[in-house]
């Protein structure tokens, strides 16, 4: 595994912070103007996350902050955890400006322990497109375990590691699977100019290493860490149009494969609570 992957993923993450902030897809405004409003990731899941009030929270790869900040809305004390610093910059800028409480501390995934505590939250939040840039699952849900106190609560929702394997450059109806579905020791390498949301900005940080992980392999890795898996859905929809050209836009703005979309799980939102041990 080449040892610069950290380097490349954060000069990509750093360079497309600020645009995201400025882009529409990000809701940046909508947090400001309305001290109520929530992103559409955290709302989607509200009936399953449940009453979070009061809870010592962290949010691992919280990128710039909008999915933080609607935890600190829904009562949460939260930790943003993130390894770009323009992006913890972003979400500090938006905290400012909405007076959210919400701390944000630069950090890698794998060192969250060390730096934020063993034991002291007790939930930890993983939202969309985060596991894909860790190279092992295994170490991620060792991290979690011992993040959380005893009887603390992991929730993740997730882009489906199947819908991570197929071609998203098809643009006809078929669903191939090209990529791997199992985590590899190698990375995926992949070269985009561009992003996930509407935006004019031009990049130049473009190469990414990113890896899948199987379903079968993100449990194992929860259960060995002393998790105790809790509730597991499979969704037919994502929050972005993961195949261009194939998916369409629903009501809530989550996107769904036109075709047939029963092929598929698009996403799932995983919880697990830690084991006294």
């Amino acid at each position: 595994m080449p040892d610069d992957y950290r380097t490349l993923n954060r000069a990509n993450w750093d360079e497309r912070a600020p645009a995201h902030a400025a882009s529409p897809d990000y809701s940046v405004d909508r947090f400001v103007a309305d001290p109520q409003f929530i992103s559409r990731v955290v709302r989607f899941d509200l009936p399953r996350l449940g009453d979070i009030s009061g809870l010592r929270t962290v949010h691992l790869q919280c990128h710039i902050g909008t999915d933080t900040i609607s935890l600190a809305r829904l009562g949460a004390r939260v930790t943003g955890l993130d390894f770009s610093s323009a992006s913890l910059a972003e979400g500090r800028r938006l905290a400012e400006r909405t007076g959210d409480p919400v701390d944000f501390v630069e950090a890698e995934v794998y060192d969250a322990p060390e730096v934020l505590g063993r034991e002291r939250f007790d939930l930890v939040y993983t939202g969309i497109g985060a596991l894909c840039w860790l190279p092992s699952v295994r170490r991620w849900g060792q991290v979690v375990a011992e993040l959380l106190r005893p009887g603390g609560r992991l929730f993740i929702r997730e882009g489906h590691p199947m819908l991570w394997a197929l071609d998203d450059l098809r643009t006809d109806d078929l669903l191939l699977v090209d990529y791997p579905y199992f985590e590899r020791e190698e990375p995926l390498v992949w070269e985009e100019s561009g992003t996930y949301v509407e935006t004019a900005a031009v990049f130049t940080q473009s190469v990414t290493h990113q890896w899948n992980h199987g379903m079968g392999e993100i449990v194992t890795a929860l259960l060995d860490a002393g998790m105790e898996l809790t509730a597991l859905t499979e969704h037919d929809s994502v929050p972005w149009q993961a195949l261009p050209r194939r998916m369409e836009q629903l009501a809530d703005k989550e996107w769904r494969i036109k075709d047939r979309p029963w092929r598929v799980a698009h996403s799932y939102t995983l919880q697990a609570v830690r084991r006294d041990r």
